[in-house]
């Protein structure tokens, strides 16, 4: 790519950042594309997060993705939040406007493309979310105008219950329900959309999953692991041991970005550049 004057800056804020995939994605879509912009991940502590943000304002940097632990502390430091951000209480994407940036949550919204590309239709669906952190929060409020029914399971089952009260007061029904992971055996005679919302299974501790017993599988026809290396979690396993369909979250990251790019630049991806941008995304993985 060629640097000159005329070119967009956008990146990463977050700490660590060194593993990122992000600068894959922007970068190929800026090379397919032929966009003028380059993407660079800039490692940030929670003690400079806030002249991190004011500096790249001044800088005029366009855009950055937010990552952990910033996607909630960075919100004092906005001009303004778009509505989902402020529904679920955080934000991965800021866009550059008049006097500050703008936050956005393009994380649901990238799970929501990323479930449709591969066949899974939300609309009146039996889910159970596993986890109770602020991945299975977000995936909660998502998925409450859509999901006929939503069982968040949680090893601290305090934890899941408010989560699902705050969905219910948000949905205006009582959709959400929690139940300790321990106690799945209560759960209705149906089969679920199982959400994978926790870090367990993820690499190096390849080898784990949040329930273990394989009585828990059957009753799932499809499950959806956040996580996305390794490409096949044991999660993942376990639901096709069990006759179900599984995916990994590496579409969800790629349409994350996707739309982040899209707020950024004020376009709209086409598919078939999307699926390029996917497939260097599965052999860098």
């Amino acid at each position: 790519m060629q640097i000159d004057g005329r070119t967009k800056i956008c990146g990463l804020i977050g700490c660590p950042v060194e593993h990122t995939l992000s600068p894959l994605i922007h970068n190929t879509l800026s090379e397919l594309l032929g966009l003028n912009l380059a993407y660079v991940p800039f490692p940030v502590r929670e003690e400079g997060l806030e002249a991190a943000v004011k500096g790249a304002y001044a800088l005029g940097i366009t855009g950055l993705n937010v990552t952990v632990p910033h996607k909630e502390k960075v919100l004092p430091y906005l001009a303004e939040t778009d509505g989902l951000a402020e529904k679920i209480g955080a934000v991965n994407t800021l866009v550059k406007s008049g006097g500050g940036y703008k936050g956005y949550n393009t994380d649901m919204p990238g799970l929501c493309r990323a479930m449709a590309s591969d066949g899974i239709h939300l609309k009146k669906e039996q889910v159970l979310i596993l986890g109770a952190g602020g991945v299975a929060r977000a995936v909660a409020v998502m998925l409450a105008d859509k999901a006929e029914n939503i069982w968040i399971l949680n090893r601290t089952v305090d934890r899941a219950a408010m989560i699902a009260e705050e969905v219910n007061v948000y949905a205006g029904r009582q959709v959400a329900k929690a139940l300790p992971l321990t106690a799945y055996d209560a759960l209705p005679a149906k089969r679920f959309l199982a959400v994978q919302a926790t870090n367990v299974g993820m690499y190096p501790a390849t080898d784990n999953a949040v329930i273990e017993e394989k009585d828990f599988y059957s009753r799932i026809h499809t499950g959806y692991d956040l996580i996305y290396n390794p490409a096949k979690t044991k999660f993942m396993r376990l639901v096709e041991e069990a006759g179900g369909v599984a995916f990994n979250g590496l579409k969800m990251l790629l349409y994350q970005g996707i739309i982040a790019y899209e707020l950024w630049n004020r376009i709209s991806v086409p598919d078939t550049k999307a699926e390029e941008v996917y497939k260097r995304l599965k052999e860098n993985i």
